[in-house]
């Protein structure tokens, strides 16, 4: 089950050329089958809310073609929940969103037409509170409500078609943090090109701020926080460290620093409340960038007592995720059990309790903690997650086929849900089905045809009619998408 799969699964950005190609071919399909209006129309006479939501769906398959994106439930969960109550509490309307977490140390997020929704696991690093990692994507989702993406497609538009292209693929390069790749595969003098239209313009960037702040305080937020990062960015910027992939295409200096200070000033206090969940998944993200495990353990007690609170339990969480990662188990636990006996039903808690007796071999433990929560929490994708993985290890993976099987029908575009699937499918023996998740994991990173090779694989083997006729429908559906976007 592993080889050119394996392969395929851990993008890369050097093909970018490809994706440039992709949006081309997409932006004007939709312009011929929607018959979108001439130029000097209204942004939505150009592209309206529909036609951004399934480019959107396109680049996020692009992209997950490219990047590499990280499988950390838990941080999954965090980013959608925060996300969703920005959301509700921004002008955005239309709330189909969906999210990447991209596996990069870099400061960045970035949102996309359609609710595309990315962050880089690295922002958790450089942003000390929940604050200011809301205000980062409090800003994206002013981007998207406001339309700035469409308004650039309409100026690149003006100039020539490619540069719709050119536009969208430097998203992801920038995006993915890949710009020296992106250099490499579209050329100096066309890189330095699209690096100026990936910039939003000034008059962009101070409605993203302002909007993004308001949404920041109606979510509950203290709305300084906006500056606090802003300020974060500029120390980095001057300082010795690598000037942020955020700042690519979102160029700041001290005039919007000061101004969205100002903004915040004129609107009432927020009391400032740490949120220990953001805290301990700020500690998952320091200690997956940091493999000196021994250091981190020790510089977390070194900070332990001169803290308090939710500070004091994100450290503690921290030290027992040093010591699983070295291989302590039963410091582990025992650096757990503060914290499961203060907030036993914390699902961060409990899938660490359970993570910490499977790799200890404690596979019965492990599926009884998660269990019992399970009855408490059912669906719950981390908890869920954590279980399937846990079934695999015990060597059950009929059960485990079932537990995502589950989390598919909740989850359909999650690749790597199905990319597991089509791991332990070839475990039980299903080959039909070990085809028809690996054409689910293709097609979720716009491999139409090899999508379509793996139905066809999956059709010859003995299904019942049942089976064969849901693989025709998806056959179907796959070829008119692919139509829509390719023809």
């Amino acid at each position: 089950m592993t080889g050119v799969f394996q392969h395929l699964k851990r993008g890369c950005i050097k093909n970018c050329i490809l994706s440039a190609g992709i949006w081309l071919a997409a932006s004007a399909a939709l312009a011929q089958t929607n018959n979108l209006p001439v130029l000097g129309d209204s942004v939505s006479g150009v592209l309206t809310t529909q036609q951004e939501y399934e480019l959107g769906r396109e680049m996020l398959r692009s992209f997950r073609a490219q990047a590499e994106t990280l499988e950390d439930p838990l941080m999954e969960e965090y980013i959608t929940s925060l996300t969703y109550h920005l959301a509700a509490n921004s002008q955005l309307l239309d709330h189909r969103l969906e999210f990447i977490l991209v596996d990069s140390e870099q400061l960045n997020a970035f949102a996309a037409p359609g609710g595309i929704i990315g962050v880089n696991a690295g922002l958790f690093t450089y942003a000390e509170t929940e604050g200011q990692f809301a205000s980062v994507i409090a800003h994206e989702l002013a981007h998207v409500s406001q339309r700035h993406y469409a308004r650039r497609i309409l100026e690149a538009q003006s100039s020539s078609i490619t540069n719709i292209a050119g536009v969208l693929a430097s998203i992801l390069i920038i995006a993915a943090g890949g710009g020296d790749a992106g250099t490499a595969a579209l050329g100096v003098t066309q890189t330095l090109s699209l690096e100026n239209q990936l910039r939003f313009s000034r008059n962009n960037e101070q409605e993203a701020d302002r909007v993004g702040i308001r949404t920041l305080y109606d979510a509950g937020f203290d709305p300084d926080a906006m500056a606090e990062m802003f300020e974060n960015m500029m120390r980095m910027r001057t300082g010795s460290q690598r000037i942020p992939e955020f700042l690519s295409s979102h160029p700041l200096d001290e005039n919007r620093v000061a101004d969205s200070r100002n903004r915040a000033n004129a609107m009432p206090q927020v009391e400032n409340i740490s949120n220990v969940e953001y805290l301990l998944m700020r500690q998952r993200a320091l200690l997956l960038y940091n493999d000196d495990y021994e250091f981190a353990e020790q510089s977390l007690r070194r900070q332990l007592p001169q803290l308090n609170g939710a500070e004091a339990d994100a450290a503690q969480y921290g030290i027992a995720l040093a010591q699983l990662y070295s291989g302590q188990f039963v410091a582990a636990t025992e650096s757990m059990a503060p914290l499961l006996a203060k907030d036993p039903n914390r699902i961060t808690y409990v899938v660490m309790e359970a993570e910490i007796a499977s790799t200890a071999g404690n596979y019965d433990q492990a599926l009884q903690i998660l269990e019992n929560h399970l009855d408490i929490n059912p669906n719950n994708y981390p908890l869920s997650f954590s279980y399937a993985q846990t079934l695999e290890q015990a060597g059950r993976y009929r059960e485990a086929v079932a537990t995502l099987e589950d989390l598919s029908e909740q989850r359909p575009t999650d690749i790597n849900i199905w990319y597991h699937l089509a791991e332990l499918r070839g475990l039980t023996g299903d080959i039909s089905g070990v085809h028809q998740a690996r054409a689910e994991y293709f097609f979720g990173i716009g491999e139409f045809g090899r999508a379509r090779d793996h139905l066809n694989l999956a059709l010859a083997e003995r299904n019942d009619s049942l089976t064969t006729a849901r693989i025709r429908q998806r056959l179907e559906d796959i070829r008119r998408i692919g139509d829509r976007f390719y023809r």
